[in-house]
């Protein structure tokens, strides 16, 4: 790797912001979060995954690509929302060798359940700080910096 030059007066102020916002802001969600509802906040996200994909099933690789988790961080979530009865493993018909994860009615119902709550704190911790021209602007942004990390190939659902 060649030599990068240093970060600038612009560049540096907002990689240190960003790297607060990303060490923070889990933290922030998930202290009031996790008591309030029994979701972590990896498990809201696999459950809305879930919720959104077409008969709530999603290969287990595609669930990892989907949530930006490691198949190894994915595998330990589903095996624990599947012993709480929110989400079940299923093999895949097509491949064997692979699974799909599932949403259960109790899942789903869960989800519900905690979206009030985690709607409440994604308010007070983000956007009540933004104004709507913020939002329109640091959107498209961090949508770009988000797609950049996107580095996993696609996998086909069974």
């Amino acid at each position: 790797m060649g030599e990068q030059s240093a970060l600038d007066l612009d560049e540096a102020p907002f990689w240190r912001a960003l790297m607060r916002i990303t060490t923070a802001l889990p933290r922030a969600l998930e202290d009031q979060f996790l008591p309030e509802t029994g979701l972590a906040i990896t498990d809201y996200g696999v459950l809305v995954a879930l919720s959104e994909a077409p008969d709530h099933l999603l290969r287990i690789s595609a669930l990892a690509t989907t949530t930006g988790l490691s198949l190894s961080r994915i595998s330990r979530v589903v095996d624990d929302l599947t012993r709480r009865g929110l989400v079940e493993k299923r093999k895949c018909a097509e491949d064997g060798r692979a699974s799909n994860a599932v949403l259960t009615g109790a899942g789903l119902a869960k989800l519900e359940a905690a979206y009030p709550s985690h709607l409440a704190r994604v308010r007070t911790s983000v956007f009540d700080h933004l104004s709507a021209e913020d939002i329109r602007t640091a959107g498209p942004v961090l949508a770009r910096l988000a797609a950049a990390l996107d580095t996993a190939p696609p996998t086909d659902d069974c």
